[in-house]
């Protein structure tokens, strides 16, 4: 009653200073300065926009506990400045919950996990925080089949000037439901494997919105698909059925890249080059084929095939396997076999776990070299990796790829049998720092620990994919560390340009030399209709090497997708 003559006051003097356009309100509460916690509106250009501030502001002290303010005063000095008191009283902190079993079962009670205080029966909630509870504790019903589930209290009474009591009341609505029918879209023939093992979405289940949009995301880190739509569900009165909108997404690509450098004997351009093609997914089940051939100014050929066969006769295992031959000039031919049984714990975690095993025979067949001896190896293998996906981002897919590899084994030969362990790290992330500038690191790791070492089991290395500047694959090392780094920057969304600066430390313990090596350069890189073109230009050098302008490299890549 008291507001209603206050708010005709108000209207009263709007009246007399109907024309006014600039109005101040000022707004105190007792006995606490409440009105200093809780920001208003001080400046308004009608008497309804006041009255309106004003009841906003009894609603936030509403939810603040102070269910039963009360508008005393609306005073005004002149035509232009208002002041409006509020006596607070008292203040409602907390609510004790009690259980309504008259409707509901004790066992969806026990779903929320609620802690009762001790010796009593029920449990105690701040009055700030009981809508968000009520809320989080309702996603939980949902959650566990109820998905029309609605939680309320009733029979809310005061137990004193800071406590109010009330039930809990939970209506299911409905019996509980279970997933009965998943439909794709967009890409019908989409690997029906990956939703049992990848998405781990399964048919017969309790059905969970939250639980299927979260794994619904992860479909983005698939190379060979994407999400276009979020998840719909149809409620029927039998059955629920989901809908799961994709877009398959070329994932095939080719790499490529071509080098050339001046030789510093003949003083002619020598060139040399690699190709890399993967084709993913084109049988619908998800599999892959790497294929990488390789042929550099040292006469070395390097041939790489590697296949990949996710959840085989639809378990969550999965196979791969590759073939290696490196051949170095006329001196060794080394081939390796390699079978690994894998496990993808979810769309960015997977371990494998195999066998590999390594013929090398000596080509010269004269025995000059003592380094180089026919030998074959048997390793057993472990290995985890870790890849996360940079969606939409067509120049730089992939923002972080980790792999850990250990492998123990014995190589043999005529002269004796040693026990050797091998370790391969490799991994590489891109900091964001704003939507143009970013930092590129990649490092890489490869030990191999024996008694005694063979030249062509080391590891070879030098070239773009690992220390740029050097010539491809011209190093050898039983222990290798290097480190890469970019700056890059985005001129557009297909153009960018980087710096490079490498370093490498490196141990070959067959002719006792220990190194360190630097690469430096710049390089662009353009995404243009046929693919991302690279350029970089890097120079390397030993640590007490002078300079020198004539040992750079320039090497040109091309990866295409189709």
């Amino acid at each position: 009653m008291l507001l209603r003559k206050l708010i005709l006051l108000l209207y009263i003097l709007q009246s007399v200073t109907s024309q006014s356009q600039n109005i101040n309100l000022k707004i105190e509460t007792y006995p606490n300065a409440e009105s200093k916690i809780i920001q208003y509106n001080k400046h308004h250009s009608s008497f309804k926009s006041i009255t309106n501030e004003i009841k906003a502001f009894q609603n936030q002290l509403i939810n603040a506990g102070y269910l039963n303010n009360e508008v005393t005063e609306i005073s005004t000095k002149d035509s232009t400045n208002y002041k409006c008191i509020i006596i607070l009283k008292n203040k409602i902190k907390f609510v004790h919950i009690y259980m309504d079993k008259k409707n509901t079962t004790d066992s969806l009670y026990q779903e929320l996990k609620l802690t009762k205080s001790k010796n009593k029966n029920y449990y105690i909630s701040e009055y700030t925080k009981l809508e968000k509870n009520l809320e989080f504790q309702n996603r939980i019903i949902n959650n566990k089949g109820y998905p029309f589930s609605e939680l309320s209290l009733i029979e809310i009474q005061k137990k004193n000037d800071s406590t109010l009591t009330g039930k809990l009341k939970i209506d299911t609505n409905e019996k509980k439901r279970v997933l009965n029918r998943i439909i794709i879209k967009g890409y019908e023939k989409f690997p029906k494997s990956y939703l049992r093992h990848f998405l781990k979405i399964k048919k017969d289940k309790t059905f969970n919105l939250d639980e299927i949009n979260t794994k619904a995301i992860s479909l983005n880190n698939l190379n060979f698909s994407k999400q276009i739509k979020s998840p719909e569900v149809l409620f029927l009165k039998d059955s629920t059925k989901l809908y799961i909108y994709l877009e398959k997404t070329p994932s095939n690509n080719f790499d490529g890249y071509l080098g050339f450098a001046t030789n510093e004997n003949s003083n002619k351009i020598e060139f040399n080059g690699y190709l890399n093609l993967n084709l993913i997914n084109n049988l619908n089940y998800g599999e892959s084929l790497h294929l990488e051939y390789k042929s550099d100014e040292t006469e070395q050929k390097n041939f790489n095939l590697t296949t990949n066969l996710p959840y085989i006769f639809n378990s969550p295992i999965g196979i791969e396997a590759s073939l290696n031959i490196l051949k170095r000039d006329s001196t060794f031919i080394n081939t390796n076999q390699k079978v690994d049984l894998f496990y993808q714990l979810n769309d960015k975690h997977s371990i494998y776990t195999g066998i590999s095993t390594t013929e090398s025979s000596d080509l010269t067949n004269e025995n000059t070299n003592l380094n180089i001896i026919d030998y074959t190896n048997n390793f057993f293998n472990i290995k985890y990796q870790y890849i996360k996906h940079q969606k939409d981002d067509l120049l730089f897919p992939i923002q972080t790829f980790a792999k850990i590899e250990t492998g123990y084994g014995t190589r043999k030969s005529n002269t004796n049998n040693l026990n050797q362990t091998l370790i391969n790290i490799d991994a590489n992330h891109i900091f964001n720092l704003n939507n143009k500038n970013s930092i590129y690191f990649r490092t890489s790791i490869k030990l191999l620990n024996s008694e005694n070492y063979l030249e062509n089991e080391l590891f070879r290395f030098g070239g773009i994919n690992n220390i740029r500047g050097f010539t491809e694959n011209s190093l050898t090392a039983n222990s290798l560390y290097t480190l890469n780094t970019e700056y890059r920057y985005r001129l557009s969304n297909s153009i960018f340009v980087n710096s490079i600066i490498d370093v490498a430390t490196f141990k070959n313990n067959l002719i006792k030399q220990e190194e360190n090596l630097y690469g430096f350069g710049f390089g662009f890189g353009v995404l243009t209709n046929g693919g991302l073109l690279r350029f970089i230009y890097a120079n390397g050098k030993q640590k007490n090497e002078v300079f020198n302008f004539s040992n750079s490299k320039i090497h040109l890549s091309l990866k295409t997708d189709f």
